[in-house]
């Protein structure tokens, strides 16, 4: 006889591999907009397809859809995520984890100016983007406007908060 087990698996943080935050400003109608995007490296100890439903189950157990319309920070008070902006970093804070990029001083800008900056939290895994290695603006053009990325991921507007207030 076969059965089924009713155990909910429990979040694991390590199940996402290496997850890497990445910011970046482009040229939009109205000026520069600020842009984070996070993902994993695929490096997780059961691999690329664990890392990815990792970051899917993350994204979803916070709210945030999956290839779904985008999430307004601003509007939504509660959202379990949320962006500092401190002493030229910028913090990812979501339950369970904390992630942080220094960002270019074009980003700073661009964030101080709006307010905001737009996350592209994707469950692809893009391995050749380490930590510590340049990307070129191409590769991460290719990547970051890639369909298969922003299908696969959650589209959120993150209010800048800093620790002044």
């Amino acid at each position: 006889m076969t059965s089924t087990s009713s155990e909910t698996r429990l979040f694991r943080v390590a199940d996402l591999g290496t997850l890497v935050v990445l910011a970046w400003s482009g040229e939009a109608p109205d000026g520069d907009m600020p842009y984070l995007l996070a993902y994993t490296l695929g490096d997780a100890a059961d691999g690329p397809e664990a890392a990815s439903a990792a970051v899917e189950r993350l994204l979803t157990d916070n709210g945030l859809p999956v290839g779904g319309d985008v999430v307004d920070g601003a509007t939504r008070p509660s959202l379990p995520i949320t962006m500092l902006v401190e002493s030229g970093q910028a913090v990812l804070n979501m339950p369970q984890l904390n992630a942080q990029c220094v960002p270019p001083p074009e980003w700073l800008a661009a964030v101080g100016e709006r307010g905001f900056a737009y996350l592209v939290f994707t469950t692809r895994p893009w391995p050749e983007a380490e930590p510590g290695k340049p990307v070129t603006p191409e590769a991460l053009a290719e990547f970051a406007g890639a369909e298969e990325t922003l299908t696969a991921a959650a589209h959120v507007v993150l209010p800048a908060r800093s620790l002044r207030g």
